[in-house]
């Protein structure tokens, strides 16, 4: 399990980071927008769906980095 941990931590510091700027961007700005207030945008105008949006989006980026 830790070598498993080891070699994903790339991905799973993406998954953090990913999901708090997920959340973030709901909070300052799928709430601000006029359409993203009433649900207008799929992914801004849930908190869970933003998080996990950014999450995915992050954990994938990341792990482009991880070397061979």
């Amino acid at each position: 399990m830790k070598a498993f941990l080891r070699s994903q931590k790339l991905a799973l510091l993406g998954l953090v980071l990913g999901s708090v700027g997920g959340f973030l961007y709901y909070e300052l700005i799928g709430k601000t927008v006029g359409q993203c207030k009433s649900g207008g945008c799929a992914i801004t105008s849930n908190p869970i769906g933003s998080a996990i949006y950014g999450a995915l989006f992050f954990a994938v980026l990341f792990s482009l980095f991880k070397k061979s």
